[in-house]
């Protein structure tokens, strides 16, 4: 089959780090939020990263003005259908979109269930819309703490029928899985997946974790597991799938440059990875620039860009049967 056969896949994409820079100026004013520039130009050097950021946490301060916009049920649903047509936009099959209720809650004090319902509304919309088969992930944010993910986690099985997968993000080194063991039982037992970032900031450890305490099938970014050869084999003896965010990674200054990553080291020996966009809003990229620019500055080859693409229709949660 030839490349360009194959769906045009995005599993890992934050759709509050994928806000458009005209839309923040416009719920801005709508909504009387201060902005530290009235025009798309100026706001881009508060938004968009150049060059890379002193660490996760760091890059997560970059929201700040994506979350600032969000002042109603109307903007979460306005933000969730726009990243379905940017997804078109961008000759994306297939998206799975992210988010966490919380997080977008916070700046306006919302309620996380009107910004679930918001949200999968919006995605839902977007695909009548468009065609795309979009899919919502809902996240923990595992730097508020056990109990406020417990909230979280309450006001996403609500809507468990929308959902394909709960992921775990945040501060993976102050908050380690071991703290959300109940919850994801809860989250197995409601029959949705799991997905987990890990191994990003912290090392292969947080990886065991997400896996053999979590029931994690995927891991968003993971990289880190080539630090432990044991781990990289069960990667790829159990076909769980890491969610690879090149430009993203180097954006946290996790790797110092495409050349140093280890994507394409951990494709080699088995592993089944695919490529992603992550917050293509703050690293300012779309899913062609991570297959066209990043991945062969990576190593990537062809032969390796077109594996990829059949593994990201195999790590799918929700992809129909009749797509491309």
């Amino acid at each position: 089959m030839e490349q360009a056969e194959l769906p045009f896949i995005d599993l890992h994409r934050h759709l509050d780090g994928n806000v458009r820079l005209s839309t923040i100026l416009d719920l801005a004013q709508a909504h009387g939020v201060p902005l530290p520039a009235d025009s798309i130009e100026g706001l881009k050097p508060h938004v968009h990263v150049n060059g890379s950021e002193p660490g996760l946490m760091a890059f997560i301060s970059r929201f700040k003005y994506l979350r600032a916009v969000l002042a109603d049920a109307a903007a979460c649903r306005r933000i969730a259908l726009e990243n379905v047509h940017d997804a078109r936009q961008e000759g994306i099959d297939y998206i799975e979109l992210r988010f966490s209720p919380v997080f977008m809650a916070e700046p306006h004090g919302l309620e996380p269930a009107e910004v679930v319902d918001a949200v999968i509304e919006g995605i839902q919309a977007g695909a009548r819309e468009t065609g795309v088969q979009a899919r919502a992930i809902g996240i923990l944010s595992r730097s508020y703490g056990p109990d406020r993910c417990q909230d979280e986690l309450d006001a996403l099985l609500r809507r468990r029928a929308d959902l394909v997968a709960i992921d775990l993000a945040g501060d993976e080194q102050a908050f380690p899985a071991g703290l959300f063991v109940d919850h994801f039982r809860q989250v197995r037992n409601a029959g949705l997946g799991v997905t987990v970032h890990a191994g990003e900031a912290d090392g292969p450890a947080s990886v065991w974790a997400a896996i053999d305490e979590l029931g994690a099938t995927r891991i968003g970014h993971g990289f880190r597991s080539v630090e432990d050869p044991r781990l990289v084999a069960q990667l790829a003896k159990r076909g769980i799938g890491l969610e690879i965010c090149l430009t993203s990674n180097l954006h946290i200054q996790a790797v110092s440059q495409y050349a140093a990553h280890p994507a394409k080291s951990l494709l080699d020996e088995g592993v089944c990875l695919n490529l992603n966009t992550d917050d293509p809003g703050i690293s300012a990229i779309d899913l062609a620039h991570e297959y066209e620019i990043a991945a062969p500055a990576a190593g990537f080859l062809a032969r390796d860009l077109r594996q990829v693409r059949e593994n990201a229709r195999a790590m799918a949660f929700d992809l129909s049967t009749n797509a491309n």
